[in-house]
């Protein structure tokens, strides 16, 4: 078998000396330039500059290394087409059978603060993705690998074969294109973004993005439609997709909905907290000293709708609370872990899908945990892009606009309603007290219906509002909505502000005895 040859040429230099040294013991003959060639050399190794292969300098501070046609050519002749094999020998061409090639770290540069466009251009590799292009386009002969994570594999195979299969030249060849896509993408984000004053867009003037597949769904949101579930190329630490399924059935594309609603809104809460998710809405929520009793507050809320709901803790799942869960159906339960006690109480549950996401330090920003930054929805033949709601609201942001003043109890009470309401679709009316929902409106196109059925849900439950604290996501444009409420028996309001008759609702809350704070922000939510 002829002697193989290997290009190197990387910028993250992760195992390239190991598997450079492995390509040695199997006699394949090493390429390189700059930076690499000089570490392949101070190890060791045998490597030949590109330089000397092409018999042409390199030039322009590194612009022009390998855009040579004794680089291309040796990348894209076919070794099975007799005049490509001919032209090689005419042009004393040789082959080259292997390249690895990392791109210049363009989106690690433009992440830096102050990053300068001057930067930014300089880290545009062009010999990187024009080798990649030519091995990957002509894959039956030559194995092209962009990731470090690819070297062990195509070192079993060497030494086992000589030779790279065809599948997994395939592989790398489609991983690599993969790459450049993400590459170039990334080039004309940064630069369609950039304003005439250096700063940058938050919305590019071309939106160029790349989503990885995890599974094809079974169905999508109904039966006679086809689905599949993507993650971002850098997904948000401990976000839904980062989970591992530990048993159950397959996730359906509701399923997925539904526990990434349950799994924001219960990151929103430093407390034990658990959160009961139905059709996207919360249909409990609660915190506690534990698990088990969050749960136990939360199921409270609403036992009919919990009913094959999803369940999300932003604690450890143990013995107390999976037998309590386990007493109902339930179609997801997540949690950042489980115990061992747990897994038992659900190994004989098998269609129950267990969710394990681990929660990222929140730092100085508890509630800011695995937040993507923007919100994307699709309309026809168009997206939406905003920023994401993660507005955090604190007490002293809180302005309290009625002669009563809320107690300490009331203001954690309006501020547990609040951080619910932004999870439920908008019209939002929340009723709340010790920590947990009490009646929960959704969804309505009146607010003063949703406030109606919130009531009328916390009286199915046999709970009381008397003394509740309720919020609403967006202001009260009359006071109807108030006087609803206030004869439901709550005692205390969140809300917004901001309507024309902003006065009209204060004085009917003075009328009615209920304190009331403004937020200054809404939390619509389609």
């Amino acid at each position: 078998m002829a002697q193989l040859t290997a290009l190197i040429s990387v910028s993250d230099k992760t195992g390239i000396v190991d598997f450079a040294k492995a390509l040695h013991a199997l006699n394949v003959k090493l390429l390189s330039t700059g930076g690499t060639a000089k570490l392949l050399a101070d190890a060791g190794l045998p490597v030949t500059e590109v330089a000397d292969h092409t018999g042409f300098p390199e030039m322009l501070d590194g612009r022009v290394k390998t855009l040579h046609p004794k680089i291309h050519g040796g990348l894209l002749a076919r070794r099975d087409v007799p005049e490509h094999v001919k032209a090689l020998q005419d042009h004393g061409i040789a082959t080259i059978d292997i390249l690895a090639v990392n791109l210049y770290p363009f989106e690690a540069t433009v992440a830096k603060p102050g990053c300068t466009l001057e930067d930014a251009i300089e880290n545009i590799d062009i010999g990187g993705p024009a080798m990649v292009r030519s091995a990957a386009k002509n894959w039956k002969d030559v194995t092209v690998l962009t990731d470090a994570q690819q070297y062990a594999q195509v070192l079993e195979e060497l030494k086992a074969h000589g030779k790279t299969s065809d599948r997994t030249r395939f592989a790398c060849s489609v991983a690599a294109f993969n790459r450049i896509a993400q590459y170039d993408a990334a080039i004309s984000n940064y630069l369609s973004a950039r304003q005439d004053d250096g700063s940058l867009s938050a919305y590019p003037a071309q939106l160029n993005s790349s989503f990885i597949k995890v599974q094809d769904l079974r169905y999508g949101e109904n039966s006679h439609q086809t689905a599949a579930l993507y993650r971002d190329l850098y997904p948000a630490p401990g976000s839904l997709v980062t989970g591992r399924q530990l048993q159950g059935k397959e996730l359906s594309y509701n399923n997925i909905a539904d526990a990434d609603a349950a799994w924001e809104c219960v990151k929103s809460f430093e407390a034990p907290a658990c959160v009961i998710i139905k059709h996207a809405n919360p249909c409990g929520v609660a915190v506690a000293a534990n698990a088990a009793d969050a749960y136990s507050k939360a199921f409270k809320t609403d036992p009919t709708s919990a009913f094959g709901g999803i369940i999300a803790f932003n604690r450890e799942v143990d013995a107390a609370a999976a037998q309590l869960v386990a007493k109902q159906f339930v179609e997801v339960l997540m949690a950042p872990s489980f115990s061992a006690q747990a897994r038992e109480i659900f190994a004989s549950k098998a269609n129950v899908r267990l969710l394990e996401i681990a929660l990222p330090p929140g730092g100085d920003r508890p509630w800011d945990q695995g937040r993507n930054a923007q919100d994307v929805k699709r309309v026809g033949s168009g997206l939406l892009v905003q920023t994401a709601d993660n507005h955090f609201l604190s007490k002293a942001d809180l302005k309290v606009v009625t002669t009563l003043q809320p107690t300490a109890a009331q203001l954690d009470d309006l501020m547990f309603a609040w951080t619910v309401a932004q999870y439920v679709k908008s019209n939002a009316i929340v009723f709340c007290g010790d920590g947990m929902t009490l009646g929960v409106g959704a969804g309505q196109m009146s607010r003063i219906d949703s406030a109606r059925i919130a009531s009328i849900k916390a009286e199915n439950a046999g709970l009381t509002l008397k003394g509740s604290a309720v919020a609403s996501d967006a202001f009260f444009p009359f006071r109807d909505g108030l006087d609803v409420l206030a004869d439901a028996g709550a005692s205390c309001v969140i809300q917004p502000g901001g309507s024309m008759r902003d006065d009209e609702v204060i004085a009917a809350a003075n009328e009615r005895g209920i304190a009331m704070v403004f937020t200054g922000v809404r939390h619509f939510r389609h």
